[in-house]
């Protein structure tokens, strides 16, 4: 709805745009009748303020026999609506106009018909200045047979700044009357007058007492300060009194907006009755969004992954950076990554698998944390908004982190330098080896070319060579295992940290993304409560 301009009306147009963003709102959270009556509020209040701020539209509702049409005779000084004899009924709307510059399209608005419609002409507005800019309206009896399929009467009574309720003494007390409008009236005081007629049927006492009567009446129904004017359109009793009582609203030109308010009023009475609102953070804080991605790592097993990589990591490292010799005698014994099967990359991409109640629960929670303030309605909502795709995650949260998956065929450059360092020794001792045993079998038949190899005194110092480079090796392997160990669990916390990171942006555009959409729902929602309430 567009914002109305509402200059010397304080309150309202606020209420309005706030009204406004609750039928925003509203859809799947209100009452679809309460929804639907704001609406058509919202509706009325943005045509009436459009049209003539300078006019007040007054409308004398009752029932049948009431002396309705005689009593709106009377207030205009015309003889305009007819007035039945046999079967005393109105038809069809009569509007007398009191100025009708700008009344037109008011008018209009209202469906009077043009042949229904009067206008008190100059020559005889003398004295009738006070109810310059009044449009006066004979409804159509609520109570008659038309009525029952033409809701005219209804509808203009929705319609009106002001409206005169016209009751007789017969009837005042009708249930009929009461139980479909009157209990509606409760804040529309300053709107509503009611007018007792044909008192002229009635002495002083039986008058008085009638008048206390239907005030008591009228407060236990939820009127609190009711108007009510005696009148009577054969004696004239009260018609000044009435025509004072209209003739203040239209001097204040304040009827419609007051109208407005009241309305707005009740509906915000039905609206706190049914659909109220309570407290919710505005947003999913950094501890539930770390929660929520601990919970969904736990479900797809990310630290039983992480340990497995770092197992692979290691195992597989020996085959590079282990002493040669341990790793050809480990050749003969069962491979530990054949028995465990995670020495083929699917075989590891295959264990990434979210397990899918894991999942809900975890998605459960952190709605569950969310909600204790709401209301069950707002509670509700947002339980559907955090599991809204909670079928697809346990799949996304899969291909996700298939799509990190180590790489079990990388061999680090360092393993290779070593490897390269490790055979060099190997080399080293088996030249050893050589070199004492010719010393100790060939001895002087060597050519002089090899002579040093058959050099007795030189063969410790191969021994101690070899020695040494056994020693060697047995620390290098030592401080690679060390190395690898560290390596293997950097790789792990490379590997866990960027299946963190994947599983925490998968919640966030699945679970986090609908319910802070949620969150803000019901926080504008309430915040357009709180305006419309004041």
């Amino acid at each position: 709805m567009t914002a109305v301009t509402t200059t010397g009306r304080p309150g309202l147009g606020p209420r309005l745009n706030a009204l406004s963003k609750i039928v925003e709102l509203g859809p799947g959270r209100l009452d679809e009748k309460l929804l639907t009556d704001s609406g058509a509020l919202l509706l009325r209040a943005g045509d009436r303020l459009k049209l003539s701020s300078e006019h007040t539209v007054v409308a004398l509702a009752g029932g049948t026999g009431s002396g309705k049409s005689t009593l709106f005779n009377a207030v205009s000084g015309l003889e305009l609506s007819p007035t039945g004899v046999r079967r005393p009924t109105t038809a069809r709307t009569h509007a007398c106009v009191w100025g009708l510059d700008g009344a037109a399209p008011l008018l209009d608005w209202l469906q009077v018909q043009w042949r229904h419609r009067f206008a008190r002409a100059s020559a005889l507005d003398k004295g009738e200045s006070r109810l310059h800019g009044l449009i006066l309206l004979d409804l159509p009896d609520h109570d008659s047979i038309r009525a029952l399929t033409d809701n005219e009467a209804d509808r203009l009574i929705g319609l009106a700044d002001l409206v005169v309720w016209v009751l007789d003494p017969q009837k005042y007390a009708d249930a009929s009357t009461h139980r479909r409008y009157v209990t509606d009236l409760a804040g529309h005081e300053a709107v509503t007058v009611f007018a007792l007629n044909q008192s002229d049927r009635l002495s002083h006492e039986e008058l008085a007492e009638l008048v206390i009567d239907l005030n008591d009446l009228l407060k236990r129904e939820g009127v609190a300060q009711p108007t009510v004017v005696p009148t009577s359109a054969v004696s004239g009793r009260g018609i000044d009194s009435l025509k004072s009582v209209i003739a203040d609203a239209v001097s204040r030109r304040r009827a419609a907006i007051q109208r407005l308010d009241a309305d707005l009023d009740r509906l915000t009475r039905r609206l706190a009755e049914t659909s109220p609102v309570g407290e919710a953070p505005a947003n999913v804080d950094a501890a539930r969004r770390v929660g929520l991605t601990d919970a969904l790592c736990d479900a797809v097993g990310v630290p039983a992954l992480g340990e497995a990589m770092e197992n692979i990591y290691a195992e597989r490292s020996g085959r590079w950076v282990g002493w040669p010799y341990p790793r050809w005698i480990a050749k003969f014994r069962p491979d530990p990554l054949k028995s465990l099967k995670l020495d083929e990359m699917q075989v590891v991409t295959g264990r990434i698998t979210a397990q899918p109640a894991e999942v809900v629960n975890a998605v459960q929670a952190l709605a569950d944390g969310l909600t204790g303030g709401m209301t069950d309605v707002w509670r509700t909502g947002l339980h559907h908004a955090a599991r809204s795709r909670a079928g697809q995650l346990p799949q996304a949260l899969t291909e996700e982190l298939a799509e990190v998956a180590p790489e079990l065929d990388r061999v680090p450059g360092w393993w290779r330098a070593l490897k390269a360092w490790q055979y060099t020794l190997v080399a080293a001792f088996f030249l050893g080896l050589v070199w004492l045993g010719v010393g100790l079998t060939a001895g002087d038949s060597l050519p002089s070319a090899f002579a040093v190899l058959g050099d007795t005194a030189a063969l410790p110092w191969v021994g101690v060579m070899m020695a040494s480079v056994l020693g060697l090796g047995a620390l290098s392997a030592v401080a690679s295992r060390n190395f690898v160990v560290l390596g293997a669990s950097r790789e792990r916390e490379r590997l866990e940290r960027e299946m963190r990171r994947r599983v925490g942006a998968v919640a966030e555009s699945m679970v986090v993304e609908p319910v802070e959409r949620e969150l803000t729902r019901h926080n504008e929602f309430a915040a357009a409560m709180r305006g419309l309430t004041g």
